[in-house]
């Protein structure tokens, strides 16, 4: 009997390391996993953010050179206007 305790305590050991080390394997495995999503999250936001910026920068200065055109334009009419007047 002492014997068979002996076999059962090393199997009971043998199964608690392979346990051990499916727990640890799996665990990396999430981290790595975890780790790879947060590093594309990171890299579609700031690629996003840049894309926005860009577009919205261009539509900015647009807007402001439709505006300076616009201006302008009307003050050269103005100013034509009023010599013709005069």
């Amino acid at each position: 009997t002492q014997k068979s305790r002996l076999l059962v305590v090393e199997e009971l050991v043998a199964v608690v390391v392979v346990v051990v080390v499916v727990v640890v394997v799996v665990v990396a495995a999430v981290a790595v996993v975890v780790v790879v999503v947060v590093v594309v999250v990171v890299v579609v936001v700031v690629e996003v953010v840049v894309v926005v910026v860009a577009v919205v920068s261009v539509v900015v200065v647009g807007v402001v050179v439709e505006v300076v055109v616009v201006v302008v334009s009307h003050y050269v009419i103005y100013i034509s206007q009023s010599k013709t007047v005069l």
